[in-house]
């Protein structure tokens, strides 16, 4: 937990073990912390508060889905070009509940037009999904911020996509991950924090994604990040769905 006082933020990434967090104090640029979460919901209780917490996950599900899908993604993908794949296509709140993969798509095929099915690595997010959604309300929105490595490492890198991936056929690239760790160091971020060994559970790209979001949690805080789409909607829980960098 963070023990000086200041401004703290978090940039968040869920990874095997839960949740791994980045921790900025805004007071002192060289006052990081990385920390393992269990669960979501123990950010919020971290004192100091956390001012502005940003997390690679979806907020915001829509009962229906048209063509266009969230917004969200499809105002995301349009900025990434070759990263475009890095972001999945989330279906409906009803279908995102169901914790079986054929039931999943049954639901989605339902409440989508057209009717489309799930991706089996969305589905595998579900569960993280929930746990953000079943605690999420409008009055948190203050605080936690939907975010996107891929399109924080476009906005940290003059809104230009990273020309190398992370993985290469679902396997580490270290191509692709010095890039990024060199791009969060010309922004300040400490390489030995960045190359410091993952907590258990927890990948390389999870902790630079996290340190990518943790900039971007700044940029929020102080007013220097934009939502995409700009004209985002709400979902039936009053919850905007919007992607911030």
């Amino acid at each position: 937990m963070p023990e000086s006082a200041g401004i703290w933020v978090a940039g968040v990434d869920g990874c095997r073990a839960g949740w791994i967090a980045v921790l900025r104090n805004l007071s002192d640029p060289k006052d990081l912390k990385l920390q393992l979460f269990e669960q979501f919901a123990d950010l919020l209780s971290v004192r100091p508060e956390l001012k502005t917490i940003a997390v690679d996950m979806p907020i915001g599900l829509p009962d229906h889905l048209g063509p266009d899908g969230r917004g969200a993604e499809k105002a995301a993908r349009k900025r990434l070009g070759l990263r475009q794949s890095s972001v999945f296509s989330v279906p409906s709140r009803a279908a995102v509940y169901e914790e079986d993969y054929r039931a999943s798509c049954e639901t989605s095929l339902k409440t989508s037009s057209p009717p489309r099915k799930v991706s089996k690595q969305c589905f595998n997010l579900f569960p993280k999904i929930r746990e953000i959604d079943s605690l999420m309300t409008p009055a948190l929105e203050e605080r936690i911020y939907e975010v996107h490595p891929e399109l924080a490492f476009w906005r940290l890198n003059g809104k230009a996509e990273i020309n190398l991936p992370k993985k290469v056929k679902s396997r580490a690239n270290p191509s692709g991950l010095d890039l990024r760790r060199d791009l969060l160091a010309s922004k300040g971020v400490p390489q030995d924090f960045l190359d410091q060994k993952p907590p258990r559970g927890c990948g390389r790209d999870d902790l630079l994604d996290a340190a990518a979001n943790s900039l971007i949690a700044e940029g929020i805080f102080n007013r220097q990040a934009e939502p995409f789409p700009e004209n985002y909607q709400r979902d039936g829980k009053g919850l905007r769905m919007a992607i911030w960098a």
